[in-house]
């Protein structure tokens, strides 16, 4: 008898590498805008852009797990360990 809850994965998959690749580039890019934004009002509109560049790597995880890059997806190739 099978289990019912089947293992989703741990991530290793290029999608969730990417994903948490660019995300952390944007919540890095945050953190520093965030610390110099009270120094120079140029670091406010990065800030924002920092933001964006979180929501681009949620939909680019999302769009390449759709595309078959996920970890049951039919483009992946899990690595032995």
């Amino acid at each position: 008898m099978t289990n019912p809850i089947a293992d989703p994965g741990h991530g290793h998959s290029p999608a969730a590498w990417t994903a948490v690749v660019v995300m952390l580039f944007g919540f890095t890019l945050g953190t520093v805008a965030f610390c110099l934004a009270e120094f120079s009002p140029i670091w406010t509109p990065i800030l924002w852009v920092s933001v964006g560049i979180i929501v681009v790597g949620l939909l680019l995880g999302w769009i390449l797990t759709k595309a078959g890059y996920g970890v049951k997806g039919p483009k992946y190739a899990p690595k032995g360990h």
